[in-house]
């Protein structure tokens, strides 16, 4: 019963992280590693129950979503779905360790650009006359590689879409959170998909509920809080959730 309510603690903490500012999965995992669950199962079971938390966020910001640069929400929602699922095959058949190892370093980089990103774009683009902006192509590749880091990983992927989308279109933290939220939810399908096929998420019933049900809370929960908060302290909260989430990767390598 302890490690039932540990795990559905842990679950709403990560559902109304990955609504307000990401990095949900970096408290759903290492709660299911510590209640018993192999690495990889405690990926895969994480995954699939942050799904229905992610998808409950994404309806209570269905109204709010705005276009990342020149790219189309369907484009941006397809690749997603794809890079996701090529992830979710990636974690069940190559070893993790690689990306232990890169994931502090990926996520320190994200919180500067995150940081900074939309200045620096704004004085590349008074350098050299023009404003700076990825085409949507190049937007679309970048969302791909950043879907199948979330289908194998998933460790703040919303942290890094936000902070290619800020310096490679100029998009507002704030305003991007939204459509962050909506593109974790299609990540997570496809992988989740793949998971309950192929993985053994399905032996551990327990973790698996109680992370789920605390998830959907946590997700309705914080997609409405962010809803409330005016965009600099949003803005606040998300820079804030990149850096703890960054120093505890450090910690936890």
């Amino acid at each position: 019963m302890t490690e039932f309510l540990l795990v559905l603690l842990a679950g709403v903490g990560a559902g109304a992280l990955n609504a307000v500012g990401g990095g949900g999965t970096f408290v759903a995992l290492p709660v299911l590693v510590a209640v018993g669950l192999p690495p990889v199962t405690a990926n895969a079971v994480s995954r699939i129950a942050l799904l229905p938390g992610a998808v409950a966020g994404a309806w209570v910001y269905r109204r709010e979503l705005v276009p990342v640069g020149p790219a189309s929400t369907r484009a941006l929602t397809a690749v997603d779905v794809i890079g996701g699922g090529v992830g979710a095959g990636l974690l069940l058949t190559l070893p993790a360790a690689s990306f232990d190892v890169a994931a502090p370093w990926l996520l320190a980089f994200a919180t500067l650009v995150l940081a900074f990103g939309r200045r620096l774009s704004r004085a590349v683009g008074r350098v050299v006359g023009r404003s700076v902006g990825m085409s949507a192509r190049a937007v679309l590749v970048g969302q791909f590689l950043l879907a199948v880091y979330g289908g194998y990983f998933g460790g703040a992927v919303g942290i890094l879409m936000l902070a290619l989308w800020s310096i490679g279109v100029g998009l507002d933290p704030a305003a991007g959170n939204p459509m962050r939220v909506t593109q974790l939810a299609a990540i997570y399908l496809s992988a989740s998909a793949l998971f309950l096929v192929a993985s053994d998420a399905l032996s551990a019933p327990l973790p698996l509920t109680a992370l789920l049900v605390g998830a959907v809370a946590g997700g309705l929960a914080g997609a409405h809080l962010a809803r409330r908060l005016p965009s600099r302290p949003l803005r606040g909260i998300l820079l804030a959730t990149a850096v703890i989430t960054t120093l505890l990767y450090f910690l936890r390598g």
